[in-house]
């Protein structure tokens, strides 16, 4: 790996104090389906993805053990691209979310779920220690509204076992990173955020502030706040990018403890999306992104 990779051209953050990575990674959502009730997509075209992300100097992977669909799944896909591992490559995972009978994870764990969870990690991806595990709460609505203690004291006496290196939140407010951050170190928060979308702009002040990365899901739009292509067009035609670039860079721009992770089960769009650190946004950029 050298330093001209496009993901390195991106940055770098040391995630928990102790893992540095490209700040520019990879989500791997989109390699067993498009969305969750999309077709299934060819494990072929996701190794190959996976592999060629790696060459580009991607060293942060972001996946779930309920990232699957018709048999296909995503860390079975990472275990049998990627292993054995590089010393350099981190990768995180989340728990929380159960699986409904369509395949839709339409459920919450409680607390005596979550070793079970973690094991399901630990086992298809092929590892003795987790990188970093999210508690991911809340399902698809806002976050807030309900205490997480009693599901991240779980992880965190996993942490103490040694099956966890780091742990991370996602999709929650405030109050809730206060009370993870009351049990145990917080490495990572995990929210929705995009350059249309920034709801969160407070919480990842904080993040930066206190050394813990803030990694949003869907940092190119999708779910449901999806990006508005046509108020990216100035900016997208003086740098001659594409919409996902230009998100992605103002995304790297914003904060340097703001991670991207776009997914993507195609090798064009992992090249496109890549592409998205050798560019330098103006202030005059910023000036319309803001419009």
């Amino acid at each position: 790996m050298t330093t001209n990779t496009n993901a390195a051209l991106g940055g770098t953050f040391l995630l928990g104090g102790d893992l540095p990575v490209h700040r520019l990674g990879f989500g791997a959502m989109r390699l067993p389906t498009g969305t969750f009730l999309g077709a299934v997509r060819d494990p072929e075209t996701g190794v190959a993805v996976l592999r060629r992300a790696v060459e580009l100097g991607v060293d942060h992977i972001d996946t779930a053990w309920f990232y699957r669909r018709g048999g296909v799944a995503a860390n079975d896909l990472i275990r049998r691209a990627l292993a054995p591992y590089g010393d350099d490559l981190v990768i995180a995972t989340k728990v929380g979310p159960l699986l409904d009978e369509t395949g839709v994870p339409g459920g919450e764990a409680g607390p005596a779920e979550l070793r079970g969870l973690v094991e399901d990690n630990l086992r298809t991806l092929g590892v003795e220690r987790l990188d970093l595990v999210y508690l991911r709460v809340g399902g698809m609505h806002p976050p807030g509204g309900a205490s997480i203690s009693d599901r991240f004291a779980v992880l965190a006496e996993l942490r103490e076992e040694g099956l966890i290196r780091h742990l991370g939140v996602s999709n929650v407010d405030a109050a809730q990173l206060d009370e993870a951050l009351a049990i145990a170190p917080v490495a990572a928060v995990q929210n929705s955020f995009h350059v249309q979308d920034r709801g969160d702009t407070e919480l990842l002040a904080r993040c930066e502030k206190d050394g813990i990365a803030f990694v949003p899901f869907f940092p190119l739009g999708g779910g449901w706040r999806p990006i508005d292509q046509a108020r990216l067009a100035a900016v997208m035609r003086r740098h001659g990018a594409t919409a996902a670039q230009i998100a992605l860079a103002w995304l790297l721009a914003t904060s340097p403890a703001a991670l991207a992770i776009p997914g993507t089960g195609s090798l064009d769009h992992l090249e496109e999306n890549m592409g998205a650190g050798r560019i330098r946004l103006t202030p005059e950029d910023f000036a319309a992104l803001e419009s």
